[in-house]
C-alpha cells in the first residue's frame, strides 16, 4: 500500500487539507496518507523544514512526502518533484528544500501544470503522485533543473573552546531546540568538559542523557532523537519558564 505523508501549514480548521486528500483518494483509494503535522506556523517555511527534515526517515524508502507550506511566496509558482535518499518530495520551490538538504540534490524536476482556480495546489499534487504510483520513469515527471531557491539557516559559530548558536525551534512541550548537533559539540569539545549557557539562567554543567536524569522542575540539557542540543524542564515548559525564544543565543564552552 503506497504511503503518501503531508507536512502542511493549512491547520485543521477549514477545508482545505480535504480537498488535498480527496484527490489524492481519487487517485488510489487504497492510499496510506500519514498527517506528519498541519500546525506549521503560516509561512514558515523553517518550521517546516525543521519538521520534516526530522521525520522523512522514519518511513520506509518509497514514501512519498508532500510538503504544503508558503505555497504561492511572492510571484514564484513553481512546484518540484525530487528523489532523494530513497524517497521522494514534492512541494513548492521557495526555499524549503534548500534548508531541508543544502545543495546535495540532484534528482530534481519541475512540474508542469496548467493552473485553475484559487486552489491549484491539487493539480500538482495529483499530476506528481499519479506518475509514481503508475510507476513511469522518474525523469519523465517534469522537467529537469539543476539548482532550486536558497534560503540559507543560521548555524553555529565555534572557535577552540566555544560554540555560540541559537534557539531554531519550540515543540509543543516547550522544549527548546537549538542548532548545535552532537556532532559538532563533540568536534569541539573533544571529550572536555562543557558549560551551556544562556539568558540569566545558571549555567548548565552536565549533557542528561534523558529527561528524568534531574528532578521534577529543574532545568537540563540533553541531545533529543534528531541529535541536537535541547534545553528542557522535566515535566515543566522549558521556553515560558526560562524565557526562551526562537533566535535566543545558546552558549557552550569547553573546559
Amino acid at each position: 500500500m503506497p504511503i503518501v505523508t503531508i507536512t502542511s501549514d493549512f491547520g485543521t480548521t477549514d477545508y482545505y487539507l480535504a480537498i488535498v486528500k480527496g484527490a489524492l483518494l481519487h487517485l488510489d483509494p487504497s492510499l496510506n496518507i500519514v498527517d506528519i503535522t498541519h500546525n506549521i506556523k503560516n509561512y514558515d517555511i523553517v518550521q517546516g523544514a525543521f519538521v520534516l527534515k526530522n521525520a522523512y526517515q522514519s518511513f520506509p524508502a518509497g514514501t512519498i512526502h508532500i510538503l504544503s507550506v508558503n505555497n504561492f511566496y511572492a510571484a514564484k509558482r513553481c512546484f518540484l518533484a525530487i528523489r532523494h535518499d530513497g524517497h521522494y518530495f514534492i512541494g513548492p520551490d521557495n526555499g524549503i528544500f534548500y534548508l531541508m538538504f543544502g545543495d546535495t540534490l540532484k534528482d530534481i524536476y519541475e512540474l508542469e501544470v496548467a493552473e485553475s482556480g484559487s486552489f491549484p495546489l491539487n493539480a500538482y499534487y495529483t499530476k506528481a503522485i499519479g506518475h509514481l504510483l503508475q510507476n513511469l520513469p522518474f525523469n519523465e515527471i517534469g522537467i529537469p533543473i539543476d539548482a532550486i531557491e536558497e534560503r540559507i539557516s543560521i548555524q553555529a559559530v565555534i572557535s577552540k573552546s566555544q560554540i555560540r548558536g541559537s534557539i531554531i525551534h519550540i515543540d509543543h512541550y516547550e522544549n527548546v531546540i537549538t542548532n548545535i548537533p552532537r556532532s559538532l559539540f563533540e568536534q569541539v569539545g573533544q571529550g572536555r568538559t562543557s558549560v551551556v549557557s544562556f539568558r540569566r539562567h545558571e549555567p548548565l554543567k552536565k549533557v542528561s542523557d534523558n529527561y528524568a536524569d534531574v528532578a521534577v522542575g529543574e532545568t537540563l540539557c540533553l541531545f533529543n532523537s534528531a541529535g541536537l542540543l535541547e534545553i528542557a524542564i522535566n515535566n515543566g515548559k522549558a521556553s515560558s519558564m526560562l524565557g526562551l525564544l526562537l533566535e535566543d543565543g545558546i552558549q557552550v564552552d569547553f573546559q
